[in-house]
């Protein structure tokens, strides 16, 4: 919670409240969606007949290993490696309250301007929870200019901002890539039947292959990637506006600007239903 502190009081004394944590919580919409849609089409093959006639070894070998394989071909081992902590970030999202956020912005432009950027020495504490702006208001309080403040953040926003899009590339690849492996899948199982038309017995298995390589890349683009990848553009999306009020708001405090331009610069960036009226 931000401080009752209003515009106009008496800063010198007051105590700045540290910075609104990031609230860890589990996304339950992914947790409900996706392994409710699996248990539909679970329960679904279940009443029409027996789920083991959907499970063939080697439709799994060329869907899934295929997958992985023409994925991890097309990035870096370090971008896949690093895409799995992201991708639980669909799962358990930290997320920051951008309303109180941009109000404890303004609560340190006050203090900077009526006090002097050396004030916020003995605040620096409180906002090691933040990030991105305890590296900018360091930098503020060691001196920098609020360009060279900006330029700094704005990378580091810029190395974050790369980071989440590559894994959400990585499952749109995925999503691409594994309809595509079904496809091969099928073809080889009706290479595999044509081949042996003189062998009845042979029949069976090969169009089992051909069908069950399209139906596991099909659950595997629809079911798994697209969404994942829908929710971390979601989340990325709220990161990258507070990373980017905390960029805006750093780079004002070291250009020592007043704290109702602040408030007018915040709101050109905030939602509509965020926008803040601290001072009126």
């Amino acid at each position: 919670m931000v401080s009752n502190i209003g515009p106009g009081e008496n800063l010198v004394s007051a105590s700045l409240p540290r910075a609104p944590r990031a609230k860890t919580s589990i996304d339950f919409a992914t947790i409900a969606g996706i392994p409710g849609a699996f248990l539909l089409v679970i329960t679904a093959i279940t009443l029409g007949g027996s789920p083991d006639t959907f499970l063939d070894l080697k439709s799994i070998f060329i869907v899934f290993g295929g997958t992985l394989g023409i994925v991890t071909a097309c990035f870096s081992l370090g971008e896949i490696k690093g895409s799995f902590k992201i991708v639980l970030q669909a799962f358990f999202h930290a997320s920051r309250d951008t309303d109180a956020t941009a109000k404890h912005l303004l609560q340190i432009a006050e203090i900077a301007k009526k006090k002097g950027v050396l004030a916020l020495q003995k605040h620096l504490p409180h906002l090691k929870d933040s990030g991105m702006l305890y590296k900018g208001i360091e930098m503020v309080i060691d001196g920098s200019s609020g360009d060279d403040v900006e330029a700094m953040m704005k990378q580091e926003y810029q190395t974050l901002a790369h980071r989440n899009d590559c894994t959400i590339r990585i499952l749109r690849k995925a999503a691409d890539i594994s309809p595509a492996m079904g496809l091969i899948g099928t073809l080889v199982g009706l290479v595999q039947m044509l081949g042996n038309l003189e062998d009845p017995s042979t029949m069976g298995p090969s169009m089992a292959i051909a069908l069950l390589t399209t139906f596991y890349g099909v659950i595997l683009a629809n079911m798994v990637f697209t969404p994942l990848a829908s929710k971390l553009e979601r989340n990325s999306s709220e990161n990258m506006l507070i990373a980017s009020i905390y960029v805006m708001s750093a780079a004002s405090i070291g250009r020592q600007e007043s704290p109702r331009r602040l408030e007018m610069l915040l709101n050109t960036v905030l939602p509509p239903d965020h926008r803040i009226k601290y001072f009126d």
